[in-house]
């Protein structure tokens, strides 16, 4: 994996947390800007993952993808809303930090 896929799965990642965001804001106070603005972000996020598959392959694209998904938007649900993860479901997000490490691991050729 290159740098410019991570540099890309950077920018894939803040706009499909700000469209997390705007949908959790959305939620406590219904405003239709609020959804529209999330659906946007959210397709923006899209294409940009098509990018990200054409580098790496759907498979290792969208599992990265949705374990940082995961863990980045329990991290904002804590610090901006107050969220706060049981045991289990913060041993699930251990493991899914786990899960990116062994798909991102460098391996030797052959």
């Amino acid at each position: 994996m290159s740098a410019g896929f991570f540099a890309w799965l950077g920018v894939a990642m803040v706009v499909f947390l700000t469209g997390s965001t705007a949908l959790r804001s959305y939620v406590a106070a219904p405003k239709l800007a609020l959804l529209v603005g999330a659906l946007l972000l959210y397709t923006i996020g899209n294409l940009i993952m098509v990018r990200l598959m054409r580098e790496t392959g759907m498979a290792v694209a969208i599992s990265i993808s949705a374990v940082l998904q995961l863990v980045l938007a329990a991290g904002v649900g804590m610090v901006l809303f107050g969220e706060r993860p049981g045991m289990l479901q913060s041993m699930g997000l251990v493991l899914g930090v786990v899960a990116v490490a062994l798909i991102v691991w460098p391996t030797r050729p052959g």
